[in-house]
C-alpha cells in the first residue's frame, strides 16, 4: 500500500499489494471483509485482527475501538464469504467423522499407553 493508513503496518500492507490494493481509496471501494478474503484467498493466512483493522482503517479509528457487535458482524461476513472459498492446496477436504481406534487386547495389547507427564 502506498498510502500510509492507520492499522495497517508493514506485513498488511505487503499483503494487501500481493492482492492488488494500494491506496486505501481500493480498500474503501473493496470493503474490509472482501479485502481480507481476497488475502486468505491469495494463500496467506491472516488472523482476525487485521479484518479489524482494516475495518479500523476504513472507519479512521483504532482497531480495538471496533464495537463487539460490529466485529461479530465482520466474522459471520468473513466466515460466510470463507466458506465459499475452494480448499488450500494440498489439504484434503474430510467430511466424516475422526475416531481414534486401538489394538485389541486379545492381540497381546493392553490397550493405549497411559500418558505420564514425568
Amino acid at each position: 500500500m502506498k498510502d500510509k493508513v492507520r492499522n495497517i503496518g508493514p506485513k498488511s500492507a505487503a499483503w494487501l499489494r500481493q492482492v492488488g490494493i494500494h491506496s486505501l481509496a481500493q480498500l474503501t471501494e473493496m470493503g474490509a471483509v472482501a479485502a481480507f478474503i481476497a488475502i486468505k484467498r491469495a494463500g496467506f493466512r491472516p488472523s482476525l485482527n487485521l479484518l479489524y483493522a482494516l475495518e479500523g482503517a476504513l472507519l479512521d479509528c483504532h482497531w480495538q475501538e471496533i464495537p463487539g457487535d460490529r466485529r461479530s458482524e465482520l466474522i459471520l461476513a468473513a466466515d460466510a464469504a470463507s466458506a465459499l472459498l475452494p480448499p488450500a492446496r494440498g489439504k484434503q477436504v474430510h467430511n466424516a467423522p475422526v475416531s481414534t481406534t486401538y489394538p485389541d487386547a486379545e492381540d497381546g495389547d493392553a490397550g493405549p499407553i497411559p500418558f505420564d507427564p514425568e
